[in-house]
């Protein structure tokens, strides 16, 4: 395979980025199936469930959390934990975005009414949990730590996320950071929130990883 695997500075520990297919040309459930793919792999090649924490942002964190469901489903081991950072966990109707969260968002606002859904569904149900992870029976996930930025569209969606989880058992933390927008995270070098933020994902990775030997 052509996998590109780097050490993450923050969590000290090597990182798989998966180059899955993209939509219009492989819509839905192309990506989520090179997701489980490149999961197995990991499996395959010796790495334990328990030392594998999954991370994604945006429509990679809609696959983070739409990976956990698909493992769950098909009785596969689950990673130690996983991070969604402004996960897009509603691609359905029933989505709670906020237009004026659009209008103060920067990485929205510039989008107009380009609506790139139908590009990524290709005629599939969005209600499907698999889609929209939301809609899943969420019982036995691994703990979750979901990012969003208060000025974001995504919000609502991703404290509902959080509360569908919760209300399923599962062991999962919601942090709404005051004022940032989606994905505020890529902006470490020059914004201190996000560099707390992607902090305490590092230490919720840690945490996670070392959980058996530090007991």
């Amino acid at each position: 395979g052509s996998e590109m695997c780097i050490r993450d500075r923050l969590c000290g520990v090597r990182m798989l980025v998966i180059d899955y297919r993209l939509a219009p040309e492989h819509p839905f459930p192309a990506a989520l199936e090179d997701c489980i793919t490149a999961y197995e792999w990991l499996l395959w090649s010796g790495i334990p469930a328990e030392k594998i924490v999954v991370a994604g942002d945006s429509a990679g964190g809609n696959l983070t959390l739409a990976l956990l469901v698909a493992l769950k489903d098909a009785g596969k081991p689950l990673p130690a934990g996983a991070a969604g950072l402004s996960p897009a966990a509603d691609l359905s109707p029933a989505s709670q975005m906020d237009p004026e969260r659009k209008r103060r968002d920067p990485y929205f606002s510039k989008m107009g009414n380009n609506n790139i859904l139908p590009d990524y569904l290709g005629g599939n149900d969005p209600r499907n949990p698999l889609i929209s992870p939301i809609y899943a029976d969420l019982r036995g996930l691994p703990p979750l730590l979901l990012h969003a930025g208060e000025h974001e569209i995504l919000a609502d969606d991703i404290i509902r996320f959080g509360e569908r989880a919760a209300a399923d058992g599962v062991d999962v933390r919601t942090v709404v950071w005051p004022q940032m927008f989606h994905v505020f995270h890529m902006y470490m070098d020059f914004m201190p929130e996000a560099r707390r933020a992607s902090q305490e994902i590092a230490a919720f990775v840690r945490a996670r990883l070392n959980r058996n030997e530090t007991g």
